[in-house]
């Protein structure tokens, strides 16, 4: 019995020793494997930053490409409304006539060439 618990300390005492040798590679592992879980996550974030950015870019030239299609349109209804307007002299006097009868006082007196006495008022 008693060489029983002999084998069973001297055991133990050998595998303490072995465990104590063991540690610092444990340790080394450890730290080793925290290495890459924060190396994995700071590829993770840099990767996360461009996707961002990515989405930044590509919102600036679709709102870049809305804004040229609304000036091309714009251009477009302006040239329709110009020619539209080209060698309409009695729709244009129409509009005219129109826009000062909104103002109260002013007064529209035509002439024998058709057009109206500026200022007769304020001299």
């Amino acid at each position: 019995m008693k060489r029983i618990f002999m084998l069973f300390v001297t055991m133990w005492v050998f595998n303490c020793q072995a465990m104590a040798c063991f540690v610092p590679s444990i340790k080394v592992m450890i730290s080793e494997q925290e290495g890459k879980a924060k190396l994995a996550e700071a590829e993770s974030s840099r990767k996360i930053k461009v996707y961002e950015a990515q989405a930044v870019l590509d919102s600036a030239k679709m709102l870049g490409e809305a804004e040229i299609t609304r000036a091309k349109a714009t251009a477009e209804a302006n040239k329709i409304l110009g020619d539209s307007l080209k060698n309409n002299q009695a729709y244009l006097r129409y509009l005219w006539i129109e826009k000062i009868s909104e103002q109260p006082n002013v007064i529209y007196v035509p002439t024998e060439a058709g057009l109206p006495v500026l200022e007769a008022g304020k001299r």
